[in-house]
């Protein structure tokens, strides 16, 4: 006597879910890059209370700014035990989506960089840090994170208008900015404690970078210290996800059909 195996359909329709959930849109929680320091402190000091008052800190005043920055020292504190930190939050982004993606970036970071005395992370939403080094106010141009996406070295048209995009926002004097031509578009953002002169100094240098790296690719990240520069082009990355798609249903489709046999071939042995 065989055991009942369940309905052919249950699995095929999972593999359906799991590829088109596969080629959805990152969330504002989607991990760009994440550090922490090796230094590390003892439980049970000021240090570790100042950092766990930094940590409620982002996230009590991101329900209100899209950045803030503090110097924490409780009660009993030496200098070697003051902690700084700031978040920062996507210019675009309401103050709910604000607070609940510092939330859970503070909720990360301390838990996979529990016990260390300093650390970052960048989501794609928004941007925490925290260090017993004074680090704010601090212009820091080092790069962090960069990726480049395929070539399209073939499309002139796309890259002409990538070119353009990134020359518009090189002269933003913003904080923040976003800027598009036709199906790139870019955008840029520097923290905040920075002057709006350090701020274009980071991005000129970020988008040079961007440029010298990912000239001719699809879409481009540069994430320095302080800043970021990003392009796409949109129309490429869609097509690209579409062919994705076409395919994973096919693979579905086939995996459907396996299955089938196989449970035909047991039900009739």
């Amino acid at each position: 006597m065989h055991a009942k195996l369940p309905s052919p359909l249950v699995i095929p329709i999972c593999f359906v879910i799991l590829l088109l959930s596969n080629s959805s849109n990152s969330s504002l929680e989607s991990l760009t890059y994440m550090g922490c320091s090796q230094q590390r402190y003892t439980s049970g000091t000021p240090y570790e209370s100042n950092v766990n008052s930094i940590f409620a800190s982002l996230v009590n005043s991101a329900t209100f700014t899209n950045f803030n920055n503090f110097k924490m020292s409780v009660p009993g504190s030496t200098q070697n035990d003051v902690v700084y930190g700031l978040f920062q939050c996507r210019g675009d982004l309401t103050n709910s989506d604000c607070h609940q993606c510092v939330s859970e970036a503070v909720s990360r970071l301390g838990s996979l960089c529990r016990s260390a005395s300093g650390g970052a992370l960048q989501y794609e939403g928004c941007f925490i840090k925290y260090d017993s080094s004074p680090f704010l106010g601090v212009e820091d141009k080092s790069v962090v994170y960069s990726k480049c996406g395929p070539s399209i070295a073939g499309y002139t048209d796309v890259l002409a208008r990538k070119d353009a995009v990134l020359s518009y926002l090189t002269g933003a004097g913003q904080y923040f900015r976003v800027g598009g031509s036709g199906e790139v578009q870019g955008m840029t953002q520097c923290v905040q404690d920075l002057t709006t002169g350090e701020c274009q100094d980071c991005l000129s240098e970020a988008i040079q970078r961007l440029k010298n790296e990912c000239g001719g690719s699809a879409w481009g990240h540069m994430y320095l210290g302080k800043c970021y520069a990003r392009f796409s082009e949109s129309g490429y990355t869609s097509r690209s996800a579409q062919r994705l798609r076409r395919r994973g249903w096919w693979f579905a489709v086939f995996i459907f059909y396996l299955l089938f046999d196989f449970y035909v071939f047991i039900n009739i042995s």
